[in-house]
């Protein structure tokens, strides 16, 4: 249910001479992946009350005015003298406009390649800025003697970490984040976050798992008390568990054996919300991602990383008419390095027209490489529906992969293990989600009741399914449990391949249940589902639901589905 609250901004003290400004936004706040459990989230921003004051990573335009007006009221803003930003992109600038008007004496810290994007973002190439490279610290006084710790990755090249000896708190810019809206400031009880924690670093670090391998080990030494993240609640309780985390999770990425280099430029941001969310599509089907940002990588870069992978992709905005040089460049670097059997996709934003795009694919397609799904073409920003065909071709791409590499391998005959575990039966059913304009459907058969009471059961949903986005806590969907003798149609129909976001539904008979899912009306009967929790469970996700509502709608036996084999469906 959507929520009604308006956004407004929560300023508590947290430590020593240390106060959180939490600008809150109830509802989803933005069309990129990151948000699309839509849980609502928290800018978090902080100041340090030394000798001299420290502003810690200021919001983006969203929250703006209510940030500066509710600053404004707490603080003198004639008395900052820093504003230090863990990373600076065109969103965060806008309210750094209007914070420098009224308060004109600030001076800005932040990374090297932060400076850069900082004067640009400004139109000032004079602004006052100290360049944080990893040596240099900054005293404010009162024991406030902060380090930095540069953190880049191709998503954010600029990302600096600060720590505070004196607080003992790192402040992580987006490391340690999660999209979660609420009035809890501290991560009490912090396992109920770690579902949506651990979507958030599947969206924005899975595609640099490598660079957080380096990170986490720049950070290992510092003596941490708390984590103060972008966003969400701050990481005090379950650090030692999170930073765990963080570790094993970056490791399940760096060790898959294969690969896919994901190569793209950005003018304004809408390209690298494509990749973002072809990247999860990817990596939630058991194949990592190389994410490269050419603007910032060297060719030697692009090469390695096109040689090892066993495809590539690449994005591009239009500018006049063109593709950016980096673009240009990566793609000669492409067409020169990468073997023509090498699966192959394009993607791109463009304003008015997408030249681009079109150069792309053309080169490519003279070259003789095959695709893995077909040129995205977004004009303008993306929506959720686009989201959701990035996301489904970053699946069907990671997908074409692996079976290109079980032909190699060869299948075996299956085991006797495997004959048996085959031997287990559930009833055929289908999932069917819809959430705003996005909609998707499964079927299944691992489905098994769980609870009496409340009426439950648990279904088990692989990672790469096109409807896994729709069964996070929270989300409601519909079971159809379908009858034998009329089940080989819908059951021939769900089985058959969709393409990116094509609709599940075309030319099967539904209505609407009451929790606004999509009903099969040939279904023997049907259950409305909330989903309570989920665990993972190897390359599947263990879901649990209870059921809201329900209703028989035909006589007859349950449909029940026989295998040959525990490693097939």
């Amino acid at each position: 249910m959507t929520s009604t609250k308006p956004r407004d901004v929560q300023i508590l003290p947290i430590a020593t001479d240390t106060t959180i400004l939490r600008s809150r936004s109830w509802t989803r706040l933005r069309f990129e992946i990151e948000y699309a459990l839509a849980k609502g989230t928290t800018a978090n921003s902080y100041l340090i009350q030394g000798d001299k004051i420290a502003l810690i990573d200021p919001p983006g335009e969203t929250f703006t005015e209510i940030y500066l007006d509710a600053l404004q009221k707490r603080f003198d803003l004639k008395q900052i003298d820093y504003v230090i930003l863990g990373h600076v992109n065109p969103n965060r600038a806008a309210t750094l406009k209007v914070l420098l008007e009224r308060a004109p004496q600030i001076i800005f810290v932040c990374s090297n390649p932060g400076a850069i994007n900082l004067r640009g973002a400004l139109e000032n190439p004079d602004l006052p800025i100290l360049i944080k490279r990893g040596e240099e610290t900054l005293d404010l006084g009162k024991g406030h003697h902060l380090q930095f710790i540069p953190t880049p990755n191709p998503r954010y090249p600029d990302q600096l970490c600060t720590y505070d000896p004196e607080t003992e708190i790192l402040y992580t810019d987006k490391l340690f984040g999660a999209h979660i809206c609420g009035d809890q400031v501290f991560d009490e009880g912090w396992q109920a976050f770690l579902e949506d924690r651990r979507y958030y670093f599947e969206c924005l670090m899975a595609p640099h798992a490598r660079q957080i391998e380096t990170t986490l080990d720049k950070l290992v030494d510092l003596q941490v008390r708390m984590y103060a993240p972008n966003h969400g609640p701050l990481v005090r309780y379950g650090l030692i568990d999170l930073t765990q985390a963080y570790r094993e999770w970056s490791q399940q990425q760096t060790s898959l054996d294969t690969t896919v280099a994901l190569i793209y430029a950005s003018a304004y941001g809408n390209t690298t919300t494509l990749a973002q969310a072809i990247a999860h599509g990817i990596t939630k089907a058991g194949v990592s991602v190389e994410s490269i940002n050419c603007e910032v990588a060297e060719p030697s870069e692009i090469q390695a990383a096109v040689e090892k992978a066993a495809g590539f992709i690449i994005g591009s905005p239009t500018l006049g008419g063109h593709a950016p040089t980096p673009v240009q460049t990566a793609l000669g670097i492409v067409l020169s390095t990468a073997a023509k059997n090498k699966l192959a996709g394009v993607f791109g934003s463009y304003g008015w027209s997408g030249e681009a795009i079109d150069l792309i694919e053309g080169k490519l397609k003279d070259a003789g490489y095959q695709f893995g799904f077909e040129p995205i073409r977004v004009k303008f920003k993306p929506n959720d529906v686009t989201l959701q065909t990035c996301e489904e071709a970053g699946t069907d791409f990671a997908q074409a992969l692996k079976k290109v590499k079980k032909v190699r391998t060869s299948s075996q005959p299956a085991t006797n293990v495997e004959q048996a575990v085959g031997r287990i039966i559930g009833s055929l059913c289908v999932i069917t989600a819809k959430r705003e304009e996005v909609s998707s459907a499964m079927l299944a058969s691992w489905v098994s009741q769980a609870s009496f009471s409340p009426p439950g059961f648990t279904i088990a949903v692989a990672k790469e399914r096109a409807v896994e986005p729709l069964t996070h806590s929270g989300n409601q969907f519909v079971l159809n449990i379908l009858k034998e003798g009329n089940h080989i149609g819908l059951m021939k129909h769900f089985l058959k391949p969709f393409g990116p976001a094509q609709d599940r539904f075309e030319g099967v008979a539904t209505t609407e249940a009451e929790n606004g899912n999509p009903i099969l009306t040939d279904a023997l009967a049907y259950l409305e589902c909330t989903v309570e929790t989920r665990m993972e469970a190897g390359d599947h996700w263990l879901v649990y639901a209870t059921v809201d509502n329900g209703q028989v709608l035909d006589d007859g036996v349950t449909a029940v589905h026989y295998r040959k084999s525990g490693n097939h469906y």
